[in-house]
């Protein structure tokens, strides 16, 4: 089944941790807890060494080395004791230019674009060094002694103060990123980069094993019904469901796509073939949250970009060059799947058999999706309708005879629009006229 008419087909086996770790991703508090964990193994590491440290000089007798190392540690006794309640500051400050930047982004963007925030990884480098630092600098602390008898001191935290001060530079170091970062995103340009950039990785990530149109699949067996909590589809575990469906012979049909909210008792995989896994073999296969992530998800990125372009054609935003900049984007997407296959998503066992198909947005729900609602509130906005106009005509040119026709609708009711929007025949003759920067 998994040869007949695509044995020519690129095949990718999965990785089974992918849904993992895009989970991960999505969550704050696994990087910090890392930090905490680490410093407390690091510390335990290092106050050993401390201690085999001061056991060895006082086994060879050299007391002197001994007393330097005790007044060198007591020297950097208020340093440790400083840098102990500054990073509790510092984190206390990075959490509040969080917080600003995310409400910001949220409100004059979309809140779709939090989740930026959320998979910063030097946003949640910077809180785990930090906490790290504060929990290393307290259990540095906790290891002084009062004794400074050289002869009889068990421990001398030396070394611990060193790679204290090592850390409170990093943390400087992550500090300074950290604020350039999180200038960057606050910056449109630079999410709508953030944006078509995740776009293409995930279509790069899962476009090869695309095969257009519909492998001959038997009729299907059974359906598998949803049976954990509503909400959306954000990612399957590929992985699993292929080592199932071979398991049992048989080839899995994703009904949903990814990104359809599903409720409780809705059929979410077809069985074609073989015979039916049981329930318990799909448990933790099908990934549903609250809201959409760019994992497996195609349409996502447009979905970001055409909500952001509608805030900014708002009448309280009124940002039409926001608006251009995400149809540059918009563009620059669909240009790169013009000529590729669209459809279902094949993902094949070590044996090369089909074992999971998977339904992709067509090339008509791309457009659609990336023009119709941007379309709709640019009429009266020339510097966004020149734009879509050129975006558009540059599609048409590069679009195979077969993927015309939406674009073609686009532009035609594009131009309808605009001549009942616009009285005066000079405005409307220069509303549709096409311009790739809009109005220079």
């Amino acid at each position: 089944m998994g040869n007949d008419g695509h044995s020519s087909a690129p095949r990718r086996v999965p990785r089974p941790l992918s849904p993992l770790r895009e989970h991960l991703r999505d969550t704050f508090w696994f990087a910090p807890t890392v930090g905490l964990a680490g410093a407390v193994v690091l510390a335990s590491g290092v106050l050993e060494l401390d201690r085999l440290l001061i056991r060895t000089l006082q086994d060879d007798g050299d007391y002197a080395e001994v007393d330097a190392l005790i007044k060198i540690a007591n020297d950097a006794k208020t340093i440790i004791s400083t840098v102990g309640s500054a990073m509790l500051t510092f984190v206390g400050v990075v959490f509040s230019i969080s917080l600003v930047a995310v409400q910001m982004a949220a409100g004059q963007m979309t809140p779709r674009v939090v989740r930026l925030y959320v998979r910063s990884r030097i946003t949640k480098c910077t809180f785990a060094v930090f906490l790290a630092t504060f929990l290393f600098t307290l259990l540095v602390q906790a290891s002084y002694e009062g004794n400074t008898d050289p002869r009889t001191v068990s421990t001398v935290p030396f070394v611990s103060a060193v790679l204290c001060v090592l850390m409170v530079l990093v943390s400087l170091g992550l500090f300074v990123a950290y604020v350039n970062s999180t200038i960057r995103l606050m910056r449109v340009a630079h999410v709508i980069d953030r944006i078509i950039r995740e776009s293409f990785r995930m279509l790069d990530r899962h476009i090869r094993t695309v095969v257009p149109g519909t492998p001959g699949l038997p009729p299907a067996e059974a359906e598998i019904v949803h049976r954990g909590r509503a909400g959306v589809l954000r990612d399957v575990h590929i992985a699993r469901l292929v080592r199932v469906a071979r398991r049992h012979g048989t080839v899995l049909r994703l009904i949903p796509r990814v990104g359809d909210y599903v409720v409780p008792g809705t059929p979410v995989l077809a069985v074609h073939g073989g015979t039916v896994p049981p329930p318990r073999a799909l448990r933790y296969t099908v990934s549903v949250g609250v809201e959409r992530t760019f994992h497996q998800d195609l349409g996502f990125g447009l979905r970001q970009l055409s909500d952001i372009a509608q805030r900014a054609l708002s009448p309280a935003v009124n940002d039409p060059t926001t608006a251009v900049q995400c149809l540059d984007r918009i563009v620059q997407f669909l240009a790169a799947i013009a000529d590729r296959p669209l459809g279902m998503l094949h993902h094949h066992d070590r044996k090369g058999a089909i074992r999971l198909v998977q339904d992709l947005p067509g090339w008509t729900d791309l457009v659609d999706l990336g023009f119709t609602e941007i379309r709709g509130c640019a009429t009266e906005q020339p510097q966004v309708t020149r734009r879509l106009i050129a975006g558009l005509d540059d599609l048409l040119h590069l679009a195979p005879e077969e993927r015309r026709p939406p674009l073609e609708r686009h532009r035609a009711l594009l131009t309808q629009a605009v001549e009942r929007a616009v009285p005066a025949a000079a405005e409307r003759d220069f509303a549709v006229l096409p311009d790739r920067q809009g109005i220079g």
